[in-house]
């Protein structure tokens, strides 16, 4: 489906065929379908309950995330001189409304920007990154920080890959947007509380250069995730720490792309 003045297409329906309704299908022919609608006049869209829309990238080959990637006050640890990079699995992502189990009392929330690639990316110069990019939408980076206390490398593929770590959604706002590539707000809203506020010009390290610097070392495909980074405010550097608990909602919102919803229960 295709997001279409608040509502949405089907663009298999409305290409008669050329392109697949599946949306991971769409972004190996990005630059066709991206030129393709453009020219074509797609109509209303239909309404779609927020709930009912799943992850807008819902099989990525590959999903990098970006850590201590903000100077916010409050951030954890020293700004860092290059990125620190690591990966989520896949299976962890959900779409913008989702009930999520909490395996510990130890759960920490961080909103991200998350960046969707659109054209295969190897050692791209940062001034050529936004040219591989599909769009952005609004991730959150959920993390098991009881598991990383238990591991000493400090690893955090698995305590971020949990089923359900990786909402993201509610669509792709296209690169070709001027909002996408500009300064953009994020906040996170915990129970009614807002835990997180900063824009994205807090980056240390921006979209392109990160693009750039991971492509460097590993090539990116089309409908591959990035998530670019969590502003200050989780709960590990509040004081007492606030983790996630039973019967929480937390809401994450980026300002020109929309927000998304979780709710919590104590898993097993």
């Amino acid at each position: 489906m295709a997001a279409r003045d608040g509502g949405f297409v089907d663009v298999a329906l409305a290409s008669d065929g050329r392109f697949d309704s599946d949306p991971q299908a769409i972004y190996d022919r990005w630059e066709e379908f991206r030129d393709w609608a453009h020219q074509v006049g797609l109509g209303d869209g239909a309404p779609v309950a927020p709930e009912d829309l799943g992850p807008p990238v819902p099989r990525p080959r590959q999903v990098f995330a970006a850590a201590l990637n903000y100077r916010s006050p409050g951030s954890v640890g020293a700004p860092p001189e290059v990125p620190v990079v690591f990966t989520k699995y896949p299976s962890c992502l959900v779409g913008p409304v989702a009930d999520v189990a909490l395996p510990s009392a130890l759960v920490d929330y961080e909103v991200e920007l998350v960046v969707v690639i659109g054209r295969p990316a190897a050692a791209v110069a940062e001034r050529e990154a936004w040219d591989h990019v599909a769009g952005v939408t609004v991730g959150q980076d959920l993390i098991d920080r009881e598991l990383v206390s238990h591991d000493p490398t400090g690893q955090l593929c698995l305590p971020k890959s949990f089923p359900g770590f990786g909402p993201t959604g509610p669509w792709v706002l296209t690169a070709d947007e001027p909002a996408a590539r500009g300064e953009l707000e994020l906040e996170a809203i915990l129970s009614g509380e807002r835990m997180q506020h900063d824009t994205t010009a807090a980056m240390i390290f921006p979209v392109a250069e990160l693009i750039a610097r991971i492509s460097a070392v590993c090539p990116l495909f089309a409908g591959d995730l990035l998530f670019s980074g969590t502003p200050s405010g989780i709960g590990i550097t509040r004081d007492p720490p606030r983790y996630l608990r039973d019967g929480d909602v937390l809401v994450s919102r980026i300002g020109g792309i929309g927000e998304i919803t979780q709710r919590f229960h104590a898993g097993p």
